[in-house]
Order: structure tokens, then C-alpha cells, then sequence
């Protein structure tokens, strides 16, 4: 039985925390320290759980299309806080007479492209190694956002082993491996770490309910992603 029983509002919540965490701590805290350790390891939730919560909303979305639209205008609108939060920079620029672009995105967009192989992977009428390419271009795309790759196998082996933990999570794991490996794991990369609580947060402590249905709980991350990174990204240039 659970002792702490969560819903999928309040989950959203503490991931949320968890990112404004993580995201003090890059801005602000060296990632040698101890606090900076601390703050990061807590913010490895944020990601895997975003994508969780895309298969869950491809299962319960009354219109694919409209998520994946919302999905596809918000990670154009985090584009320039992203840029300003990662970089100080604007996204497009001009330079010694040429324009430049940062083809970088927020975390939105790779959530974007884990609906879209979710959506490939359940409704596409092509064969299946036409699926397993769109997928590994969806992944080569992801390159460009935040959580790349990651996020995007997230959300399909969530998707596809929803009903059996075992299998989800167990996979869940092997996929989280090689963000130790693409990372130089080391005594400063313990913090990768977290990533291992998100199976112990949503088998034990989500219990699959959502909770209320006010479009502020529906509306809060899409609006607060691009803000905070805003705030943080002109504090870091001041």
C-alpha cells in the first residue's frame, strides 16, 4: 500500500520544482559542489517524467493533432528563453555580415518529437522497419533539444510496456545508461544518479489519477517553462 499517493497534477508539480532546481543550479551553483550535485540530481527527474506523462496524454487526448500543435507552438515559444537561459544569446543573430542560428530548443520540443513516435509507433499503417527508421530520425532530430534521444525512447518504451512494470522499467533503466557514458561519468556526474528515482516516484508514489481538471494544471508548465528560463537567462546576463 502506499503511504504517499500522488496524482498526476501534484506529480507535474514536484517535477516542475525539480526543474527550477536544476535549472538555479546550472545558472548559478558550480556543478563541483556539493549543493550544485544535490540540485542537479533532483532535476534528473523532470525530463523522464515529462516523457511518462507524453504517453500517458497520447492515451488519454481526445485530439492528437491539437496536443502535438500545442506541443510544436510552446517549443517555439521557449526558443529564445531557452537560447538566452543555455547560450546568453539570441537564437538568430547577425554577425560580420552574415545571419546566424541556433537550431537549439527546450525540452518541449523533444517532448514534441516523443509524441509523434509514440503516435508513429501505435497508428502508423506502414511496416514496421518504416516505423523503426521514422523513429531513429525522430531521435536524430531530438538532437537539437533538450533530453535528446532520451526523452524520445523514454516515451515510446513507456508507451509500449505501460502495463507491465517489469518490462517498463527495467528498460527505462537500460536506456538511462548511456546518460553516464555520453556524459564522462565521474565523481562530478554522480549527480546523473536521478535518474534512477523516477521509476521508484511513479510506481510507487503516482497513483494514476489526475487529479483537478482546471486548465491552470493543464496550462502551468507550458507557461512557466519559457518564463523561468527567460528570468534566468536575463539574470545571467545582467
Amino acid at each position: 500500500m502506499k503511504n504517499v499517493s500522488l496524482n498526476r497534477n501534484q506529480v507535474k508539480y514536484l517535477v516542475i520544482a525539480a526543474m527550477l532546481i536544476d535549472h538555479i543550479a546550472w545558472a548559478f551553483v558550480p556543478t563541483e559542489s556539493v549543493l550544485g550535485q544535490l540540485m542537479h540530481f533532483i532535476g534528473r527527474l523532470t525530463g523522464p517524467v515529462m516523457a511518462y506523462f507524453v504517453a500517458e496524454g497520447y492515451l488519454y487526448t481526445r485530439n492528437v493533432k491539437k496536443y502535438a500543435l500545442r506541443l510544436g507552438i510552446f517549443a517555439l515559444v521557449s526558443w529564445v528563453p531557452f537560447c538566452l537561459f543555455e547560450f546568453q544569446q539570441l537564437p538568430i543573430y547577425w554577425m560580420n555580415g552574415h545571419f546566424y542560428i541556433f537550431p537549439t530548443f527546450g525540452v518541449i520540443y523533444t517532448l514534441l518529437l516523443a509524441l509523434l513516435a509514440v503516435w508513429l509507433w501505435d497508428k502508423g499503417t506502414c511496416p514496421k522497419w518504416v516505423k523503426i527508421l521514422g523513429i531513429i530520425g525522430l531521435c536524430l532530430l531530438s538532437v537539437f533539444g533538450d533530453w535528446p534521444v532520451f526523452d524520445v525512447l523514454y516515451a515510446l518504451v513507456l508507451f509500449c510496456y505501460r502495463d507491465n512494470a517489469k518490462k517498463k522499467w527495467f528498460w527505462f533503466c537500460i536506456i538511462s545508461i548511456p546518460v553516464f557514458l555520453l556524459g564522462g561519468f565521474g565523481i562530478w556526474g554522480i549527480f546523473q544518479l536521478g535518474v534512477f528515482m523516477v521509476p521508484v516516484l511513479m510506481q510507487f508514489f503516482y497513483n494514476g489519477e489526475s487529479g483537478s481538471r482546471h486548465p491552470v494544471h493543464k496550462w502551468f508548465f507550458y507557461i512557466f517553462y519559457p518564463l523561468h528560463l527567460l528570468v534566468l537567462g536575463v539574470m545571467q546576463m545582467m
